[in-house]
């Protein structure tokens, strides 16, 4: 059975999005082989929020781009929504970790929906959460 993993947006906008620089191209290719593994993605509603607009903002796509993006989007991967349960267990955790406020939501709904790493260039690699997570920076040797 796969690892089940949740992958923060920064990966997800590496792999969608195709920038000339050199470290970008890099990241780009190693985004993608990430999420071509065999391994049980999981993302939340903030996940498909913080890509879709990025997307606009940053590949310019339109709104029909957006939409078609989405449906696909959800229906190829576990999609949650995010509860009160991550909203508390990212109070806790801003208080035990000192997380951001937005980073804190993503390793609540990580946590909540039982992952075992979460990927992000945003985080600690390294880091365990409450025992049960570990952080993950796929393109940190970069």
């Amino acid at each position: 059975m796969s690892v089940s993993v949740f992958i923060d947006s920064n990966i997800w906008l590496y792999a969608l999005i195709k920038n000339q620089q050199e470290r970008d191209i890099n990241k780009h290719e190693i985004a993608k082989q990430l999420l071509a593994r065999d391994i049980d993605i999981h993302i939340s509603t903030q996940v498909v929020n913080e890509v879709c607009i990025n997307l606009m903002r940053k590949a310019d796509k339109d709104n029909e781009y957006i939409f078609q993006f989405s449906r696909d989007f959800i229906g190829s991967y576990s999609m949650h929504n995010q509860t009160a349960d991550d909203l508390l267990t990212a109070s806790s955790l801003r208080l035990d970790y000192r997380f951001s406020y937005w980073d804190s939501l993503i390793v609540a709904s990580a946590l909540n929906n039982e992952c075992e790493v979460l990927y992000s260039e945003d985080i600690q690699h390294g880091l365990k959460v409450y025992n049960k997570l570990v952080i993950e920076n796929p393109l940190g040797m970069i």
